[in-house]
């Protein structure tokens, strides 16, 4: 059966009326094929080639590549090329499955390779069952959620990657037009933020000193204006819209403006380190050393707060789903088959239970022979691991929902101190504690991982009309394959590059971890204070109706990041802003988005593209080393030319956005 419409309904992305139904792009009652082997074997493969690519490019830059996008178009483009007809829902499930592949990669390298680091000995099997079981655990948990999250709440959340996603599946499905704006801004974003990753031919980060009369206010009062110029970032800005992308630069600009600068004039006449993760004194660090030292952990503090805020503004939510999952696992009605829509088909509730305590008992058993020597030590990684997975799991979700970032490396962080200080209580301590806390923050930033971006797949799945229980059955598969190809690549990449040394990959958010994690090992305090006042900070902004997680989002993560955010923002305001026409200014913010669609999906794919060159050696070719010019790119004359550049592509999608008009 073909699908009614290859365009997404008016009120696909706008809060519903009263009495109001959405009617997705396949209706509930004409279903199109969804599981055939074509789709499955394209989603298995994707899962492992995405989950080696993200690996390595999360290891080598820190920034983990969301695979939904680029599986998205490859999928769509692969399924016209074979001319594959009515092939909508197919892609769905592809994307749905091969996405497990970044998703459990955010699990891995944000902790696991920090095994390594502290000199510990990791084995294979050790990486892919926190991978799996945290995968595992993470689509469990949210399943209870997704009506509230993708039905109840329609409207009310901006999902910028998931429309980024579903505008690429129907744009490729309707063809015409809205494939032509998407190819053509695929081109330029993916053309342009590839220059960057493989040639160097300007700086991906422009920051303030490369201005003269900006120079003087970083080294004088370390005041940095830092903008990373990527088509894909900016795009990322315009999805998620002026609201939220103004909350998430504001946390930036205070961490930045405020605390980096106050915490210099206070300290800079201090003859010794402050704090435990200090290693220089305060006089001789940047402001980028400033901010990774000290301002950082501010951030942290926040968001665990307002992670804790919203699991309280979530009680109800919370209390439902576990009165629902009671309820059917003591023999009620069951809510997949709820008005007997095809649309609200979950696995049932009482399966749900049973394989999350199927799972725990996994979990326990891994963690009692495979990582500690006690039955109490893995009854309390267990508990540590279930506490912390379940209630953070609206968090992550809240938090894609919001803003397409998942917070899950803070707090990952903030379950490993938790995790460290329990052990350390009942006993587990030294290199044993190292590696038992280590692996439980595996298990739980792994579940946080894949519930953030499942809840992606599932308003996907909404918009477009595929069958809920479908994408949750599958997920487990495609989470499988990612858990393996995860466990080898990170093997692999050790023994390549190390992640210690000259040469060896960076790892950060691994090498943070271990950062903190030794020092609690080892008796010697954490920076709690800064925890507290990023907590107090987020209360605060909770007491005077500012979204303190969204705002504690961009306090932790860096400014060149939050900048094009904020500049994304801008232009999808000015655009809908254009026209005193709402039917015209509509029709502009939708071809914007679009646009910014393609360069989220082009700057993806070329990135792991260029990764991936980087990875067999291409630039150590004779006649491509003297056209890549990193030391170019690092002076000032490259970073004023990527701003001028950035500028270019911002002007490129506020004119082409205003092409769209009344029909």
């Amino acid at each position: 059966m073909e699908p009614s419409k290859t365009s997404l309904p008016e009120n696909a992305y706008r809060p519903l009326n009263k009495g109001e139904m959405y009617q997705p792009v396949v209706p509930d009652n004409k279903p199109l094929r969804e599981i055939s082997a074509y789709s499955l074997i394209s989603g298995l493969f994707y899962a492992a080639l995405f989950s080696m690519a993200a690996a390595y490019l999360g290891l080598k830059i820190g920034q983990v590549f969301e695979a939904a996008i680029p599986i998205a178009i490859l999928a769509v483009g692969a399924s016209s090329f074979i001319r594959r007809k009515n092939a909508l829902s197919e892609n769905v499930m592809i994307q749905s499955i091969g996405s497990a592949s970044g998703v459990i990669v955010a699990g891995a390298i944000f902790t696991l390779p920090a095994i390594y680091i502290l000199g510990l000995d990791a084995k294979f099997f050790q990486i892919f069952f926190a991978s799996l079981f945290g995968g595992f655990l993470g689509i469990l948990f949210l399943i209870p959620f997704r009506k509230y999250f993708v039905q109840d709440m329609h409207g009310q959340f901006p999902f910028p990657e998931a429309t980024a996603t579903t505008e690429i599946l129907v744009a490729g499905e309707a063809g015409g037009d809205q494939a032509k704006v998407l190819l053509k801004a695929m081109a330029i974003g993916g053309i342009y933020d590839f220059i960057i990753g493989t040639f160097s031919w300007w700086s991906e980060v422009f920051a303030s000193r490369a201005v003269p009369f900006m120079a003087g206010l970083a080294d004088k009062l370390k005041i940095v204006f830092r903008l990373n110029v990527g088509a894909a970032v900016m795009g990322l800005g315009y999805i998620i819209g002026l609201r939220y992308a103004a909350i998430i630069a504001a946390g930036s600009f205070v961490s930045w403006f405020v605390f980096v600068p106050v915490v210099y004039f206070f300290g800079q006449h201090l003859s010794i380190t402050v704090g435990s993760t200090a290693t220089d004194l305060i006089a001789t660090m940047s402001a980028e050393q400033i901010f990774s030292t000290y301002v950082r952990h501010i951030g942290i503090g926040g968001i665990a707060c307002a992670g804790i805020i919203g699991i309280l503004k979530s009680s109800k939510i919370i209390g439902g789903a576990m009165k629902l999952a009671w309820h059917e696992i003591t023999g009620g009605k069951l809510a997949s088959k709820s008005n007997g829509a095809r649309m609200n088909r979950d696995i049932p509730m009482g399966l749900v239970g049973l394989l999350i305590a199927l799972t725990a008992l996994c979990i326990f058993l891994f963690f009692n022979f495979g990582v500690v020597d006690k039955l109490s030590h893995a009854v309390i990684g267990l508990l540590i691991v279930l506490v912390i997975a379940f209630l953070f799991t609206t968090v992550a979700a809240r938090a894609i929902a919001i803003v397409g970032t998942n917070p899950v490396s803070g707090m990952t962080l903030m379950t490993l101190i938790l995790s460290s200080v329990i052990l350390v209580k009942i006993g587990l301590s030294g290199t044993a504690g190292m590696l038992s806390a280590l692996i439980i923050g595996g298990v739980v930033c792994t579940a946080l991982s894949m519930s953030g971006a499942f809840i992606t797949d599932l308003k996907i799945g909404y918009w477009l009309g595929t069958t809920p229980i479908t994408q949750q059955r599958y997920k487990f598969l495609g989470t499988l394959v990612a858990a393996a190809s995860v466990g080898f690549v990170i093997m692999m990449l050790n023994e390549t590059y190390g992640f210690v040394g000259d040469d060896a990959l960076v790892a950060p958010q691994a090498n943070a971890m271990a950062a903190v994690i030794k020092p609690l090992m080892s008796n010697q305090p954490a920076p709690w204070t800064l925890y507290i006042v990023g907590a107090l900070f987020a209360l605060t902004l909770e007491m005077i109706g500012v979204p303190p997680l969204a705002f504690a989002l961009g306090m932790y993560i860096p400014l060149e990041l939050n900048t094009p955010i904020l500049a994304g923002g801008i232009i999808a305001h000015l655009v809908s802003k254009s026209s005193k026409d709402t039917v015209v200014a509509n029709k502009r913010r939708e071809r914007g988005t679009l646009i910014a669609s393609g360069f989220i999906a082009g700057g993806a794919i070329m990135g792991v593209f260029s990764a991936f060159l980087k990875y067999v050696g291409f630039d150590k070719i004779s006649w491509i080393e003297p056209i890549i010019t990193k030391e170019w790119a690092e002076s000032n004359g490259g970073q004023i030319l990527a701003l001028g550049l950035f500028l270019i592509i911002c002007g490129y999608i506020y004119w082409d956005a205003k092409k769209a008009e009344k029909e």
